[in-house]
């Protein structure tokens, strides 16, 4: 991924925190790509967990569940990032998230393998998906993130010019100008001091395009 924008001096990177287990995470970062055919917006990737965010919490079980299976993509990026460096990060975050938000494939050692091949990683590190060796790698990160917004949040975290914010959760993900016009806004609010929360209820589901 190009660090600049042809013809632009003054390119911002936006730093955001994924899980790839989240489908409005992966929104949100379909949509920042958008930004950054727009914007002068260079998007740099990093893992955080919600199966780390969750621990020890009290969850229904479906959740519980869902969290279990989250650990091995998550380990398998932070793996794939300390062999390969962190610029495998998107092209691998991109294999996993169109496998398992587009084509509903189960978190599995085919789904892996096939994920970290396409984007030039080594396959063997789909071991790392059951293995707690990368775990304190992974929670560096993950506290990296979630320390610059607080607990009371997930993923994604965005954070840009020394601003940081949890989302914007939104469906689908805008394209074009209209993609652009939500990073201005969402940036100005974000950079408002003072500002903490804009919220409603989300009353319809992923919409995956």
């Amino acid at each position: 991924m190009s660090s600049e924008i042809p013809g632009d001096t003054d390119t911002v990177t936006a730093d955001l925190w994924f899980d790839p287990s989240c489908p409005w995470a992966w929104l949100t970062s379909r949509w920042l790509l958008e930004v950054e055919k727009v914007r002068p917006v260079r998007a740099r990737w990093h893992v955080m967990s919600l199966a780390e965010l969750n621990a020890g919490r009290e969850v229904p079980e479906q959740y519980r569940e869902a969290m279990a299976q989250a650990w091995g993509p998550v380990r398998i990026c932070i793996a794939a990032a300390a062999r390969h460096g962190e610029e495998i990060l998107g092209p691998l975050y991109t294999a996993l998230g169109r496998r398992r938000h587009l084509e509903k494939a189960e978190w599995s050692r085919e789904t892996f393998v096939a994920a970290l091949t396409e984007a030039g990683a080594d396959p063997s590190l789909a071991s790392a998906a059951t293995s707690t060796a990368w775990d304190e790698a992974l929670r560096a990160s993950h506290n990296d993130g979630i320390g610059r917004v607080g607990m009371d949040v997930g993923t994604p975290v965005i954070a840009v010019g020394g601003t940081a914010f949890f989302g914007p959760v939104i469906t689908p993900a805008p394209k074009g100008e209209q993609a652009g016009r939500l990073w201005d806004g969402v940036v100005l609010v974000a950079g408002t001091p003072g500002f903490f929360e804009l919220k409603r209820s989300r009353d319809i589901e992923p919409i995956f395009e």
